[in-house]
């Protein structure tokens, strides 16, 4: 639906077919506080009757031919395609997040759902081992394949409200578990209609559900034993009490970060700067600032630091903000104005402590102005925990050693950016780095969608990308066959 259209309520979907609830909330655009949905509530029953579908149907997806479930991504596929400008105008609306970024997540979207069938077609875990290397297993070869776990219960944040649910559902699909797809309470819209694209599919009854079921209300779903996989991307206090509360499930984590861009001494040339500004600058302020990887530190070897933070100021006074439905706004407004206050004070806190701020700084309702911060120090929580908004802070040090120990410098380790042309550094930077990625000659926040993503440390446990999460929802049996004439 377009974004300004004003809507029915949007129902839910309850084992592939749509339902509605006893209860509604309304979603609201972070802009300017417009409605832009109501949203129909599951009732306890409604989540039980979903839960029970998955679990029913389990074995008959888990044996569904391979193309019949490639097909049915490949419908996704093609029908995100056809409505891309559609559902990036309500991401935007719902999300507060500009055009530009929209429409690059609608692309995503499209890539995961295409990879996802792809991956349909070939993933089985296949392997076959001759067992008579010793004389017990003379006649004997094993045949692994991998099975899924059981339906998965896929929780899923506010930032990328349409890729984000892909990253769940689309591997669950590709490799036939159920999956309940619970979205965030302040973008819920993306999910439920990701929903209806599924219902056009052959897909069998109770194979998905999209529920967008209030967050205190979750603790009885994510200890539920017929779910024995929960795929959570949010924030670290709630991931990690998920794990404590569920610890007998296979429960991958993606928590967040606190995103390193390290500058090397030999990253000097006049173009060098200019690009390393240009592109921390942009992916500091992308989504808000609203992104795992964004880049919330910027670490400096001091050969260049004098040269490149006046680049990196000038270039984040050139980004424009304001109204995320104009296609020219490169920063739209935070999810709430709640989180723009936090954000406020978490910079007042920095500054009280001695940082300096040498742009930005000011908060205007949900939107909070491009930052970049000088001197924060370690301690403050700036400096150590996930800023989630558009603020920077640069530092300087004393060659690579010192840039990797900065970097380290947090209770995070999702990814990292290294601006280098030294190939050795590269590979010393990929081995020093506590991060579950090193980016070289780019910044932090760079993901193919195919890759294995996730971090170390407190960015979480297990891997989203594709294939990895196809991994993650599944485990390998073994059949040993007897008396072959190997």
């Amino acid at each position: 639906m377009p974004a300004t259209k004003e809507a029915a309520t949007h129902a839910f979907w309850l084992a592939g077919r749509q339902a509605t609830g006893d209860q509604t909330f309304e979603v609201t655009s972070p802009w300017d506080g417009r409605p832009v949905g109501t949203v129909s509530v599951p009732t306890a029953a409604q989540v039980e009757e979903a839960v029970a579908a998955a679990v029913a149907v389990a074995d008959e997806f888990a044996a569904t031919p391979a193309h019949v479930r490639a097909a049915a991504l490949d419908h996704v596929c093609s029908r995100i395609t056809e409505r891309a400008e559609e559902i990036a105008e309500l991401i935007s609306a719902e999300n507060g997040k500009p055009m530009k970024w929209a429409r690059g997540e609608v692309g995503r979207c499209i890539s995961v759902f295409r990879l996802a069938a792809e991956e349909a077609r070939r993933f089985n875990g296949g392997v076959a081992q001759r067992l008579d290397t010793d004389a017990g297993g003379t006649g004997r070869l094993a045949l692994t394949r991998r099975f899924p776990r059981g339906p998965v219960l896929g929780i899923a944040p506010f930032n990328f409200p349409l890729n984000l649910c892909a990253h769940k559902v689309a591997p669950a699909l590709a490799v036939g578990t159920p999956i309940l797809l619970k979205p965030a309470p302040a973008t819920p819209l993306s999910g439920l209609l990701l929903g209806e694209l599924l219902a056009e599919t052959d897909l069998p009854a109770g194979s998905w559900s999209v529920l967008p079921v209030p967050n205190d209300r979750m603790p009885d779903l994510v200890q539920d034993e017929r779910l024995p996989v929960v795929s959570f991307t949010g924030s670290a206090p709630v991931g990690w009490s998920i794990l404590d509360s569920a610890p007998r499930k296979r429960v991958t984590l993606e928590l967040g970060g606190n995103g390193a861009a390290v500058v090397l001494a030999d990253y000097a040339t006049d173009a060098d700067i200019d690009w390393a500004a240009q592109r921390i600058a942009t992916f500091s302020n992308y989504q808000g600032g609203q992104s795992c990887i964004s880049v919330q530190r910027v670490i400096a070897d001091t050969s260049v630091y004098d040269r490149l933070v006046p680049k990196i100021v000038e270039a984040v006074e050139r980004l424009r903000t304001g109204d995320p439905s104009d296609p020219a706004t490169d920063v739209g407004p935070l999810v709430s104005e709640d989180a723009a206050k936090r954000v406020e004070s978490w910079v007042a806190e920095a500054v009280a402590a001695g940082a300096k701020v040498l742009t930005g700084g000011t908060r205007e309702r949900a939107s909070y102005a491009p930052t970049v911060l000088e001197n924060v120090p370690s301690d403050s929580k700036i400096g150590c925990d996930e800023v989630f908004g558009p603020v920077m802070s640069v530092t300087r040090v004393e060659g690579e050693e010192a840039a990797f120990a900065a970097a380290n410098d947090s209770p995070y380790g999702l990814q990292a950016g290294v601006f280098t042309h030294d190939v050795q550094a590269a590979f010393r930077a990929h081995r020093a780095l506590e991060t579950g990625g090193v980016i070289i000659g780019d910044v932090p926040s760079y993901r193919a969608d195919q890759m294995p993503y996730g971090g170390a440390k407190q960015s979480g446990v297990g891997r989203e990308g594709v294939q990895f999460a196809m991994e993650d929802y599944t485990y390998e049996r073994v059949m040993v066959l007897t008396g072959l004439d190997l």
